[in-house]
C-alpha cells in the first residue's frame, strides 16, 4: 500500500520504520511541499497521515484509492470532513496521547506568568540580579480563580493541577458538560462565558475549534477580564480573535498571555500579523510544542500504527474522539 505522510518535519521514526517494515511504500512530504506536488502524491495513495497540512476537497477529488486519513494529533479543523465522508474516506484522530502532556504545558505557562519567570530570567541574563521591586512581584495561585473554556480531557487534567495541586478555585464554561459532571471533578460550572471572563484570574482555553468557537474570545470577552488576569491558549489560535488580543495587551487591559497556538503558523518575528507579540514583556510564546515530550510521542506513534493497520486491513476503525464530525461517519467503525 502507498502511504503519504505530510508534515515530515515532525520526527516519527518508530511510526515510519514500522510502516516500511510492514511492506508499505511511505512518501514523506515536508511543510514546503507545493499543493500540486501534494495532489500528485495523493493520486494513487491508499492512506494519508497528516498533522497540520490542510486537506481540502480539491486534494481528495483525484485521490481515487484513498481509504482513510489519520490525523496524528487531535484537532481535525484542517480536514474537509464532508468531502472525505462523501468519498467514504474514514477520518480518525489520536485524541488521548497528549491530554495530560498538554495540560502540563498549559499549567507551566500559567505558573510562569504568575511568577514572572520569563521577565526575571531576562533580567538575570541582562543585569545578573533583580531586587524585590514592584515590577518583579508575582502572584500566588492558591486562592485565585482559574477559568477553563471547554471541559474535555485536557481541561480536566488542568483542573486537577490547579485545584487539587495548588488550591485554586476552578470554574469552567462548556455547553456540553453538566454541572454534576463538573462538580464530580471539583469544578464549578458557569452558565455564561461572560461570567467566567469576569471572575477568573487565569483564563485557559481548551475547547475544539469549530465554526461556532472561532473567535469565541473576542474584544467583548477580553474587555470583561480583570486587569491583572492572564489568558492562556494551548488549543487553537483561531478560538481567540488575535487582533483583539493584541489590542488588549497594548492597552494593558489584561496582564499578559501564554500562547502555544496561532491562527497562522509558524510565527515569525517579522512580516507576521502577530510579530508585535515578540516585543511584549508579559507574553510567553511557545511554538505549538506543548504536546512534544518523549512519552507523548511514543503514545502517538504506537496508536497511529494501530489506526493505520485497521484502515489498510479493512477492519473497523477505533474512533476515540467524541467529536460528532468523526462519530457520525458511515464507514465501519467502533467507538469508545
Amino acid at each position: 500500500m502507498k502511504i503519504v505522510r505530510t508534515d515530515a518535519e515532525i520526527s516519527t521514526p518508530h511510526l515510519d520504520q514500522q510502516l516500511v517494515e510492514l511492506g508499505h511504500e511511505l512518501i514523506l512530504l515536508s511543510d514546503d511541499t507545493t499543493e500540486q506536488a501534494f495532489h500528485n502524491a495523493l493520486r494513487d495513495a491508499d492512506l494519508l497521515l497528516m498533522c497540520y497540512r490542510k486537506v481540502t476537497e480539491a486534494c481528495l477529488s483525484n485521490a481515487a484509492k484513498l481509504k482513510g486519513i489519520v490525523k496524528y494529533g487531535v484537532g481535525i479543523d484542517a480536514i474537509d470532513i464532508a468531502a472525505a465522508k462523501a468519498r467514504n474516506i474514514v477520518v480518525v484522530n489520536i485524541p488521548d496521547y497528549g491530554a495530560e502532556t498538554v495540560a502540563e504545558g498549559a499549567f507551566t505557562l500559567l505558573l510562569a506568568l504568575a511568577k514572572k519567570l520569563i521577565p526575571l530570567d531576562r533580567q538575570m541574563h541582562r543585569e545578573g540580579w533583580a531586587w524585590p521591586e514592584p515590577q518583579w512581584m508575582g502572584s500566588d495561585i492558591a486562592g485565585k480563580t482559574v477559568g477553563l473554556i471547554g471541559f474535555g480531557k485536557i481541561a480536566r487534567s488542568m483542573a486537577r493541577m490547579a485545584g487539587d495541586g495548588f488550591r485554586a478555585k476552578v470554574i469552567a464554561y462548556s455547553p456540553h458538560n453538566s454541572a454534576e459532571e463538573m462538580a464530580a471533578a471539583g469544578v464549578e460550572k458557569t452558565a455564561h462565558l461572560d461570567t467566567l471572563m469576569q471572575s477568573s484570574d487565569f483564563v485557559s482555553v481548551h475547547c475544539t475549534l469549530t465554526p461556532e468557537t472561532r473567535h469565541l474570545i473576542g474584544q467583548p470577552e477580553l474587555r470583561l477580564m480583570q486587569p491583572h488576569a492572564f489568558l492562556i491558549n494551548v488549543s487553537r489560535g483561531d478560538i481567540v480573535d488575535e487582533q483583539a488580543l493584541l489590542n488588549a495587551l497594548k492597552e494593558k487591559r489584561i496582564a499578559g498571555a501564554g500562547l502555544d497556538v496561532y491562527s497562522q503558523e509558524p510565527l515569525s518575528t517579522t512580516d507576521h500579523p502577530l510579530s508585535a507579540l515578540f516585543e511584549h514583556p508579559s507574553v510567553i510564546l511557545s511554538p505549538h510544542l506543548t504536546f512534544y515530550t518523549k512519552e507523548a510521542m511514543q503514545r502517538l506513534e504506537e496508536e497511529t500504527i494501530l489506526r493505520c493497520t485497521e484502515i489498510l486491513n479493512g477492519q473497523p476503525v477505533l474512533i476515540k474522539s467524541r467529536d460528532t464530525r468523526l462519530s457520525a461517519q458511515a464507514h465501519p467503525a467502533s467507538y469508545l
